[in-house]
């Protein structure tokens, strides 16, 4: 065994030591590719989405030097059709082109040295097990001779393959280099059919649409936009999340209110894997996945200059669906034309969850809204959005003291402003402003939209967070109706009552809009 050829199967053992979530199908889905024309996959997964994961379940499962019977006799792959047929019988090249960017750096020589790196780390190998193997042939050339006197192909697996590509941005020569080397291996003729069985890479960002990357332009690709078949092993289902949280005796609720939001036709809810099994561990849910060390800053895209773009983020921190056109997007890090490419970088990098069905993007969860709210709190915001706060937090205060007047003063304003609906015509586009006037409560307080409570529905209701001293709000909208209405509802039906156990003060608030007069009505009241 090797460190990058024929790896074996330690690391899927390591796997198995602790909680493991049966992902094994995923080897049937690459396993009906072995072989074909479809046998190149590339698949495009934000961080801490389990890629490494599955590499080491592809190298224990194809590796010729290990047997792992053991391993998977008792999983899901056993019970699929060719399960035999390619367990243990390749030669497998495995990749983490991150590691060797770090080693480069760690000796202080140019990333411009890792493709000759990558190469010369694998051909020593090879020739180490097969000492026969002429020393004066190129690594090509062996690798062929070696499938010619042996019968088995190979298999590569290349984790982060976007990885140099990523570090080398400013460098179309290291870029080129590295490109030229991906293409010897899956776009030759005389040498892809010949030896290469399967490859399966992961990466960030899909393959650029310009042309720049044809080195990997014949690899079938499964991004976050659209997995397709590969969507279940995007993360956990949520069966797998109600099982883990049987098992750890956790609330399921919360971890459907932190974790979930990645949703995709025919499979349904996915969850951020890295974190539910962190929660799981620790017997507590938090935000774990912004404690990690990603490379790309959230600040830095956001706060691009593009018209409405940062609009466009408060709108979503205040909970709502933005339409997105993501087809544009070149697939880098650096080529932003609009806020469209910048919100589906978002999307990839997963601080987004998109609705293919709809064209629209959200944010997924608490988890990742806690990164969101972080930046209204913190220095290098533009001044445009420290007045939008600034008017946020006056307007929670004067609803907190009853000052009805200005709040609907203060609510009139944000109607008036490029904040609010297109068509500002019933409820729903009412419930967008208030959302948005509110903004400033998302650091202080949990918002639930249509909480049941009493005899009916609450609308919008702010909940404070623990050790906070605020009072809870309930608001009731009406359209064309009265703002006194809107306080009888509240009272009549009780709304307040789904606050039981709070102890609190809660502040109720009725909100109209009155279409012919074209202003708003607020009351307030204390119980």
């Amino acid at each position: 065994m090797g460190k990058y050829l024929n790896p074996g199967n330690i690391g899927f053992q390591e796997i198995l030591q602790s909680e493991y979530v049966d992902k094994t199908g995923l080897i049937a889905l690459v396993n009906k590719t072995v072989g074909t024309m479809e046998k190149l996959t590339c698949v495009s997964r934000p961080r801490r989405f389990g890629k490494s994961y599955a590499a080491k379940m592809l190298c224990a499962y194809y590796d010729c030097s290990c047997d792992s019977h053991t391993l998977f006799d008792d999983k899901e792959i056993a019970k699929t059709e060719g399960y035999l047929v390619h367990l243990n019988q390749y030669y497998v090249v495995n990749l983490d082109i991150t590691s060797f960017i770090s080693e480069a750096k760690r000796g202080r020589t140019s990333v411009a040295d890792v493709p000759n790196a990558i190469v010369d780390a694998v051909h020593r190998e090879l020739k180490n097990m097969r000492p026969e193997l002429d020393i004066r042939e190129s690594f090509m050339e062996n690798l062929l001779r070696c499938v010619e006197e042996t019968g088995r192909k190979f298999v590569f697996i290349i984790d982060e393959w976007d990885a140099l590509i990523r570090e080398a941005k400013n460098d179309a020569e290291i870029q080129s280099v590295y490109l030229n080397l991906l293409r010897e291996w899956f776009k030759n003729s005389s040498f892809t059919p010949k030896v290469v069985a399967a490859a399966y890479m992961t990466g960030i960002l899909p393959i650029k649409k310009d042309g720049s990357q044809s080195a990997i332009s014949d690899f079938v690709e499964y991004p976050i936009l659209d997995p397709d078949g590969f969507a279940e092993f995007t993360g956990f289902t949520e069966g797998e999340v109600r099982r883990l949280c049987d098992r750890y005796g956790m609330n399921f609720e919360d971890a459907r209110k932190w974790y979930d939001g990645y949703d995709f036709p025919d499979v349904g809810a996915i969850y951020n894997p890295y974190s539910v099994m962190l929660a799981m561990r620790k017997k507590r849910f938090d935000s774990y996945w912004q404690k990690t060390s990603a490379a790309e800053s959230l600040m830095t895209y956001i706060n691009m200059d593009f018209e409405g773009l940062q609009e466009t983020i408060t709108r979503l921190i205040a909970g709502e669906e933005i339409e997105v056109r993501t087809n544009r997007f070149a697939n880098d890090f650096e080529t932003f034309r609009n806020k469209d490419d910048v919100l589906t970088l978002l999307i990839h990098l997963g601080y987004l969850t998109w609705h293919r069905e709809d064209g629209t993007a959200h944010i997924p969860n608490e988890e990742v809204r806690m990164e969101f709210e972080e930046i209204l709190e913190g220095t290098g915001v533009s001044k445009r959005w420290i007045e939008l706060l600034s008017r946020s937090q006056k307007l929670l205060e004067d609803t907190i003291a009853g000052n009805a007047g200005a709040v609907a003063k203060a609510i009139e304003e944000v109607r008036n402003t490029q904040y609010a609906p297109t068509f500002y015509n019933d409820e729903q586009a009412l419930r967008y402003v208030i959302k948005f006037a509110y903004i400033a409560a998302v650091d202080q307080y949990l918002k639930v939209e249509e909480l049941p409570s009493g005899k009916g529905i609450a609308d919008v209701v702010y909940l404070p967070k623990p050790k906070s001293l605020l009072p809870a709000l309930v608001v009731e909208l009406k359209w064309n109706k009265s703002s006194e209405g809107a306080i009888r509802q509240i009272i009549e039906r009780n709304y307040p009552a789904a606050l039981k156990g709070y102890g609190g003060e809660v502040v109720i608030v009725g909100i109209n809009y009155d279409a012919k007069k074209k202003e708003h009505s607020c009351v307030i009241e204390r119980v």
